[in-house]
C-alpha cells in the first residue's frame, strides 16, 4: 500500500512539475456577469470570424468563460428568461456542456454558472482530432428531448440543430471579438462521448466546439 501511495504521489508530482497539474473540480462555479460595454462592432467581428485548429494550452479566465457562455446562449431578457440564441417555441432544448481539464460541466443559464457533471477530463473524447485533448475548453452541444414533449424525434433533432447553429455562431463571434481561436467539429465518437458524459437515451450530441487562446497570444 505504501509503495502504491508513493507511486501515486510521484505521478502527481510529475504532473505538477511538468505544468500538467489541474486544481480539483468545483461542484459549482459562479461566472462573472458579461461585460456588455466591451468588444468590437458586429461588422468587424464578422470580418474576423474564422475556424482555427491551433490552441495554446493556458486556461481561459473566469471572466472570459462568463462572457463566452453568456454570448453562446445566456439570458439577455431577464423578465422572460429568453436567450441570446433562438429556439423553436422557446423550448431552449440545447444544453451546453463545457469540457475542461478539471472536469465536465453543464452551463446553467438561469444562474449563469457551471455545474459539475463529471470530475474527470473528457476533452480527448470530444473529437477524433488531436487538438481537443489539449485545448482549454471544448463545448459539447446536446439536445434534451425532455424539453420537446410531443415532438417527433427527427423533428426535434432538426429544430435542435438549427438552435445549435445559432449558438455556434454566437461563440464564433464572441471569439472573434475577444481574440480567441475556435472551431466547430462534427467528427466525434458520439457513443463513447455520451457514455463518458453520463448522458441518457433522451439526450443527443449534435456537435462540439473548441475554444482557446491562439498560440503565442498573451
Amino acid at each position: 500500500m505504501a509503495t502504491r501511495n508513493r507511486a501515486a504521489f510521484m505521478v502527481a508530482a510529475a504532473l505538477y512539475l511538468g505544468g500538467g497539474a489541474v486544481r480539483a473540480a468545483e461542484p459549482r462555479i459562479a461566472l462573472p456577469a458579461p461585460q456588455l460595454n466591451t468588444g468590437m462592432p458586429l461588422m468587424q467581428a464578422l470580418s474576423r470570424r474564422a475556424s482555427n485548429r491551433d490552441f495554446a494550452r493556458r486556461p481561459l479566465s473566469l471572466q472570459t468563460l462568463g462572457g463566452l457562455l453568456w454570448a453562446a446562449d445566456g439570458i439577455n431578457r431577464p423578465d422572460s428568461g429568453k436567450r441570446t440564441a433562438p429556439s423553436a417555441h422557446n423550448r431552449q432544448e440545447v444544453q451546453i456542456f463545457a469540457a475542461k481539464a478539471d472536469g465536465l460541466y453543464r452551463y446553467d443559464a438561469p444562474t449563469h454558472a457551471l455545474v459539475l457533471v463529471r470530475a474527470r477530463d473528457v476533452r480527448a473524447l470530444t473529437g477524433r482530432q488531436r487538438f481537443p485533448a489539449h485545448a482549454p475548453l471544448n463545448l459539447v452541444y446536446v439536445i434534451d428531448f425532455n424539453r420537446t414533449p410531443g415532438v417527433p424525434r427527427a423533428a426535434a433533432i432538426e429544430a435542435g440543430a438549427v438552435a445549435t447553429g445559432a449558438i455556434v455562431q454566437n461563440v464564433y463571434l464572441y471569439c472573434a471579438s475577444a481574440g480567441l481561436a475556435s472551431v466547430v467539429r462534427g467528427w466525434i465518437d458520439k457513443k463513447a462521448l455520451a457514455k463518458a458524459m453520463g448522458l441518457g437515451p433522451r439526450q443527443y450530441i449534435v456537435v462540439a466546439q473548441t475554444v482557446g487562446y491562439p498560440p503565442g497570444s498573451k
